[in-house]
């Protein structure tokens, strides 16, 4: 009997390491994503592809696994924070020789990191605001071991003074819990396909998320025709209304025009899926 923790731990860890590769997967090819990746082509991207996508996000199994493994029914404090930042530049490292250095999936590190923690601190049952709130807990502890170097993103934050990735998490992933699950729940409610409904989601996250990707890439013009395009979309409807689809065709082309790819809002997609997936895992998704 004594067996039986472990047993559980192990299990559970691997189901939720499964469950978020898949939400990366799920995300890469959901279709027709403005200016991302998608099962159509590679957006507005050069050096992106969904088979690297998805190769991306196998790499990240074992990193998922190990993070739910040592987090599991533990405190946030100091130690677990510095294990979980070191298991996640591991994992980076992993992602990169699988995609032979691009950068796919480090912000989805990031926040599906913390989330796949998060769950395994709480031992596995957990509603979403729950899981965000001790994901938050985490994210606001210091990690000295963190290399002192200014990722794109955090060089948007800087320059725009807009919050990023990383306040996104302090502040228990507001976009998740505030837009894109309620969004995503309500268009499901509605009749729309599982593909519509995630489509939604993404919409409602990229009306107001300071998309750090956008801004690298298209500045403040880029980060509002995103967030105007998103409103647009689901004011005509949503993506499964005619009216919608036009809409999401016209920000598709805006954002390929000015090479600005919503990266940001992706990775919140992902992590939403994920939360969702958790909270009613034997549903047919």
């Amino acid at each position: 009997m004594k067996l039986l923790p472990q047993i559980q731990v192990e299990g559970g860890a691997e189901w939720l390491a499964r469950t978020a590769t898949q939400c990366l997967i799920d995300e890469a090819r959901l279709s027709p994503k403005p200016g991302l990746v998608d099962s159509r082509g590679n957006g507005a991207h050069l050096d992106l592809t969904l088979a690297l996508m998805e190769r991306s996000a196998h790499s990240l199994t074992p990193t998922f696994q190990a993070l739910a493994q040592q987090s599991w029914q533990r405190p946030a404090d100091i130690a677990l924070r510095q294990t979980i930042g070191r298991l996640g530049r591991e994992g980076e490292q992993q992602m990169m020789a699988a995609t032979g250095g691009v950068n796919t999936h480090r912000g989805a590190i990031w926040a599906l990191g913390l989330l796949v923690s998060a769950v395994a601190m709480l031992g596995g049952d957990a509603k979403p605001q729950t899981i965000a709130m001790r994901a938050a807990e985490l994210a606001k502890l210091p990690d000295d071991a963190a290399p002192k170097v200014f990722s794109k993103g955090l060089r948007a934050t800087h320059r725009y003074r807009v919050p990023g990735a990383r306040e996104e998490a302090q502040q228990a992933f507001p976009h998740i819990l505030q837009q894109a699950l309620p969004q995503l729940r309500l268009s499901r409610l509605n009749g729309s396909s599982e593909t519509h409904s995630r489509l939604d989601a993404l919409m409602a996250i990229m009306t107001s998320l300071t998309d750090t990707c956008v801004l690298s890439r298209a500045g403040m013009e880029g980060l509002e025709t995103m967030q105007d395009g998103a409103r647009a979309v689901l004011n005509a409807g949503g993506t499964a209304a005619p009216e919608g689809q036009r809409a999401l065709a016209v920000l598709d082309r805006q954002m390929l025009a000015l090479n600005a790819s919503p990266g940001g809002a992706a990775d919140l997609l992902a992590a939403t899926l994920f939360l969702d997936r958790v909270e009613t895992p034997y549903s047919k998704h």
